[in-house]
This record gives structure tokens, sequence and C-alpha cells, in this order.
């Protein structure tokens, strides 16, 4: 059983890895605003407990017992974010924060309840994957939207950026995930990108801000 504070660095160090299933110490001390010789306190902790790869100047890489251990904190963390969504009726941009606290409850038997009255979903309201009883993540690799071509038709999969200030807009633009998009326009300057919104034939246009933001997948 791990502190709060420990299974926030194994939750951030696993949604942090890159391609090469690295972590800098910048980005684990960004994403948790917390000064980077603190950091690497808790790198060589980690280490020893047998979490994490460590050596000094270097990423790190969580070891297979990491991966597992910080799968499961993430389990928990998506599972209560898409239970708030289906079975409570809080919107996607309320739920990050009730799911911080519920992430943290030690009980199996909770989260295997709580899956089994989902119908053992494998995305949470924000279009990530879940991962399973064993902690494994499947790594699902979307496209973002600003990458589109004009004529690209798309379904709006996942958003990288769930921050409520970000999910209040999309739900200002009756984005949803779903959505089948088709690409009408770019604007060379900016990048801006004129959308059809297939199911209501309705036209939106978004900054590069946010398609760089927006996930998508081959309709």
């Amino acid at each position: 059983m791990y502190s709060y504070v420990e299974e926030n660095y194994l939750k951030a160090l696993l949604t942090l890895t890159n391609e090469k299933g690295e972590v800098s110490t910048l980005a684990l001390s960004q994403s948790l605003n917390i000064k980077m010789p603190t950091v690497n306190s808790m790198m060589k902790k980690f280490s020893e407990k047998g979490l994490v790869h460590y050596q000094s100047y270097k990423p790190f890489k969580l070891t297979e017992k990491g991966l597992k251990e910080a799968g499961l904190i993430l389990r928990k963390h998506r599972l209560t974010e898409i239970y708030l969504v289906e079975k409570m009726g809080f919107s996607w941009e309320e739920v990050h924060e009730i799911a911080e606290q519920l992430e943290h409850v030690h009980s199996d038997k909770f989260f295997e309840k709580m899956d089994k009255l989902l119908d053992y979903p494998k995305f949470d309201p924000h279009g990530s994957p879940i991962p399973d009883v064993d902690g494994k993540l499947e790594w699902v690799h979307y496209k973002k939207l600003s990458e589109c071509k004009v004529g690209d038709k798309v379904l709006l999969a996942a958003v990288m950026n769930s921050s409520r200030e970000f999910l209040k807009y999309l739900n200002s633009k009756k984005l949803t995930l779903g959505l089948e998009l088709e690409v009408i326009q770019i604007e060379e300057f900016d990048k801006s990108m004129t959308l059809k919104i297939i199911s209501s034939n309705r036209i939106e246009v978004l900054s590069n801000l946010v398609t760089e933001k927006l996930l998508i997948k081959n309709n």
C-alpha cells in the first residue's frame, strides 16, 4: 500500500510516459507542481522499492512492478470518472476532481462492483483507455485533428486536455466524443479549421490551439 503522495507520483509517471517509456524530471516536476530536487528524492525511494529505473541526470522509466501499480491507480481514477458520468449524471468536466479523491480508496471489491455495474468499460468519459484488472494499459494511437487534411472524414475519439475550462469550451460548441467530422477548410495563415458536423450539417471553426488537443480516428 502506498501513500497518497506516492500514488499521485505513480499515476503521473504513467500518464507522462513517452514513446520511449521515459519521463523527464522536468515533466514530472511541472505536472505535480513539485520542485525537481523533491522529485529526484522520491524517485530514489521508488528505485529502492523496485518501481522505477533511476539514474542521475537521466529520464525515469517505470519497472514492470511500477507499471502495474501505476496502472491500478489510473484504473480506479478512470473507472470513477465513467461511473460518475454514466450512473450519477455528472458532466465530463466535473468528474476529474472527484476521481482524484476516490482513486485513493483501497478496496478491490469496491472497484470490481463499479466495473461490473458499468458492464466493463474500456474508455473513460474523455476517451482515454482504462487499464485492466492487472493494471495493464493498452495505449491507443489516435491522430490529432490538426493533422487532418481537407476532405478527411473522422470520428472525434478523445481529448488530450481534460481541464474543466477546455471541456466547458467543447460543451459550448456542442462537440462530444463520437461525432463524425468532415474537414472543409484549413486556413493557411493560422491553421484554423472549418469543420462540418455530419449528423447535424452544422459548421464550426476551431483554432489550431483546439484542434491540437482533439484526438480522432478514421470513420
